[in-house]
């Protein structure tokens, strides 16, 4: 859409260019055509105004919008790792997403390839550092771990991007600030944990994150050892999460940034 848009207005502004000249009186018209001639340019011109106002239809999901201030953009993963498939462009103006839209948002973040490895760096650690005695050791011990946190992120993505974004009519993707200062922007960020957009483009406070977490973490109650459950495990098991998703905000916030000025990358 960035490369077809100096051919789009050069386009416009030849066609408008021609409709111009052919309204005009050439050199050599009689004086007796001359009474035609306006009526044809007067003609002409209340014409211009209905085809100038045709809004445009919007492009699917969002792709292609304009957008202004920043020349930094996101991309669909950090890293090449970490899924980003919900971060914002600087600006961007979307349209709202349907609920099939949303579950879609989900799948991808929960079953993109990045997923998979990530889970895996995550339950080997805690192998490692034996959280869970309880989950045994070696290969047997890592399965135990794996599954657990697989199930804990997609049903925390689920939660948060899909189910209660649905019924709440909030939208779960990161829009990014990309301006200002360093302490802007990560307080910014970091205030997404709680204060989102919804449907209507209004902000309001973040129920999906907040509820979804929470959520989540009562969920693990149903899989996790008798000792990691209750209301003081879940309870820290959702202010962890609330930390994370901050930290993720963050990262996603300037990782245009890394981008552009330490990996050097083209957007």
């Amino acid at each position: 859409m960035i490369l077809l848009c100096p051919a789009l207005v050069w386009s416009q502004a030849s066609a408008l260019g021609e409709q111009t000249r052919a309204s005009q009186p050439q050199p050599n018209q009689s004086l007796s055509n001359t009474g035609t001639s306006a009526s044809q340019t007067n003609a002409a011109a209340q014409a211009k105004p209905h085809t100038a106002e045709l809004p445009s239809a919007p492009a699917p999901n969002g792709v292609g919008q304009k957008t202004s201030g920043s020349n930094l953009k996101q991309s669909h993963r950090i890293f090449g790792i970490m899924p980003n498939f919900s971060a914002v462009n600087p600006n961007a103006q979307l349209p709202r997403l349907t609920t099939h839209q949303k579950f879609v948002l989900a799948l991808h973040d929960s079953f993109d390839y990045s997923s998979f490895v990530i889970t895996g760096i995550l339950s080997a650690n805690s192998l490692r550092t034996n959280s869970y005695p309880e989950l045994g050791s070696g290969a047997a011990g890592f399965g135990r771990y794996y599954w657990r946190a697989f199930t804990d992120q997609v049903s925390g993505t689920y939660f948060t991007e899909a189910i209660v974004p649905t019924l709440t009519h909030e939208d779960p993707r990161y829009y990014t600030l990309g301006k200002d200062g360093f302490l802007r922007r990560t307080g910014y960020a970091l205030s997404r944990v709680f204060v989102t957009k919804n449907d209507a483009g209004g902000e309001e406070f973040n129920t999906s994150e907040v509820g979804g977490d929470a959520l989540e973490a009562g969920v693990a109650n149903l899989y996790y050892p008798a000792q990691e459950r209750g209301v003081v495990k879940t309870t820290e098991n959702w202010s962890t999460q609330l930390i994370v998703t901050g930290a993720a905000n963050v990262l996603k916030e300037f990782w245009p940034d890394i981008r552009k000025n330490i990996l050097l990358q083209k957007n």
